[in-house]
């Protein structure tokens, strides 16, 4: 089985508990001990020395000639003139999206009024008296069988007559 022992150091408590030949160890309290690290080691690097042409050319790179100054400005004024005219399109598109918010606003209330103004004229119809008056004062009849032509559906919504029909 597992043996426990308790050390008491000052204000902590060390527990060591022995199990099958391992001692395990653990300390309680805030007196815990702090471990002690080496001193790290300070490596000095020896800088190699620069010839006098490396050095006139990297002065050289880092001034900057009349053209190169000349092409930077030049890609500065192209760039915020693009921003400008991206910004410009991004409100126009905003103005325009609104415009037509707007105009379907007004086509579903006229919509709506031209439905209501359909229904009121459709209530106020007696369908029986505009049969009544066709047939009896107009002299109207039912079409027969034999004039009714019948013809093959085309994709489009609607037939243009630009003959008369044959009498058959």
């Amino acid at each position: 089985m597992a043996r426990v022992e308790q050390r008491s150091a000052g204000r902590s408590n060390d527990y060591r508990r022995t199990e099958n030949r391992r001692t395990y160890s653990y300390v309680e309290g805030t007196a815990v001990r702090k471990i002690q690290t080496a001193p790290e080691k300070r490596q000095t690097r020896k800088t190699p020395s620069t010839s006098l042409t490396t050095k006139k050319n990297r002065e050289r790179a880092l001034q900057m000639n009349l053209g190169y100054v000349i092409f930077l400005t030049a890609a500065a004024v192209v760039t915020v003139f693009m921003c400008v005219t991206y910004l410009q399109l991004q409100a126009n598109a905003t103005l325009l999206s609104e415009e037509v918010t707007s105009l379907e606003a007004q086509l579903d209330a006229a919509i709506l009024e031209n439905n209501a103004d359909y229904n009121g004229i459709m209530t106020g119809i007696d369908m029986e008296h505009v049969k009544d008056v066709a047939m009896n004062e107009l002299g109207m009849v039912y079409a027969s069988k034999d004039q009714i032509v019948t013809y093959e559906e085309n994709d489009s919504d609607y037939v243009r007559q630009y003959t008369d029909v044959p009498a058959e």
